[in-house]
């Protein structure tokens, strides 16, 4: 099923509210990733000391990012499964730092587990992306109830370790946007409105099942929810032209266009600067005010 690029007969939630100020998503916002890890992915995404982060976030932010996403627990296949403790102790510096010295800035905490997330919000984060959709911690969904903060919902099987070998479907969309639909109305039962879907690029899926839901991205409207896009440097980006992660940037700003132009409302990327012009020229062709 193909929908119209404007216009749907759905009302999506375009607002988030975070701790009593709305954050408007009509016109699409972008997110700018910060890894407070060795081992990351991307080598350009990593910041683990305090003031390389700091300088990645007062950069990011003059760029014209909207929230910052941290992370503290590398999710790339193969990496080393550190401890919630290790974890949290990468974050709380950087979190107090960045509240300190950039109290504008909005903070999205990157991590499966609810003790990480409740420590790195009571710091001052504002938002909880969770890779595993509630599925690695059985007490998240619950914390973010508790907490009251925005969470991101994103699709993924099994975890960092063996995901790779998961990306098997039957009829991958239908089970994406099912699974999505499942623990949305598991948050929205405990209390939880402020949810924004994420389809889970490259977790769990192989370049072809990634393309296919970015070809099909505008159906997830069918939730009625914000819809964030993660493809920045990633391997379906990278393999496709035959370059490398770090090669990657012209492909990843080509494809976040594309997200756009099928109803992204957040992109979360390590190039903040490339993908908030990738933005005003979406918004130039839509007719909206630049």
């Amino acid at each position: 099923m193909q929908l119209p690029a404007k216009d749907t007969f759905f009302k999506k939630k375009l607002t988030i509210n975070l701790r009593g100020t709305l954050i408007d998503l009509t016109r699409p916002k972008v997110m700018g990733i910060i890894n407070l890890t060795p081992d990351s992915f991307y080598a350009g995404s990593r910041k683990p000391a305090v003031e390389d982060a700091l300088q990645q976030t007062e950069e990011m932010l003059k760029d014209g990012a909207t929230f910052i996403d941290l992370g503290a627990y590398s999710s790339r296949p193969g990496a080393v499964d550190i401890s919630a403790q290790e974890e949290t102790d990468r974050l709380l510096p950087v979190i107090e730092a960045i509240i300190k010295n950039f109290n504008e800035a909005i903070l999205s905490i990157d991590t499966f587990r609810a003790a990480v997330a409740e420590a790195a919000v009571n710091a001052g984060a504002h938002i909880i992306n969770d890779i595993s959709g509630g599925q690695l911690d059985e007490a998240m969904f619950t914390t973010a109830a508790r907490l009251k903060v925005p969470y991101i919902l994103m699709h993924m099987k099994g975890n960092p370790q063996n995901m790779a070998q998961q990306a098997q479907y039957d009829d991958l969309f239908s089970e994406v946007l099912d699974h999505l639909a499942i623990k949305y109305h598991a948050l929205k039962a405990l209390g939880i409105h402020d949810v924004i879907i994420d389809p889970g690029f490259g977790f769990a899926k192989e370049s072809h099942h990634s393309y296919e839901l970015m070809r099909r991205l505008r159906e997830f409207d069918l939730l009625e929810l914000p819809i964030l896009v993660g493809i920045s440097r990633k391997r379906m980006v990278y393999h496709t032209i035959g370059k490398t992660a770090t090669e990657a940037l012209n492909g990843t700003t080509a494809l976040n266009t594309i997200a756009l132009m099928n109803g992204a409302n957040i992109l979360r990327v390590h190039d903040v600067k490339e993908a908030v012009e990738a933005v005003k020229v979406f918004e130039a062709v839509m007719n909206q005010e630049v």
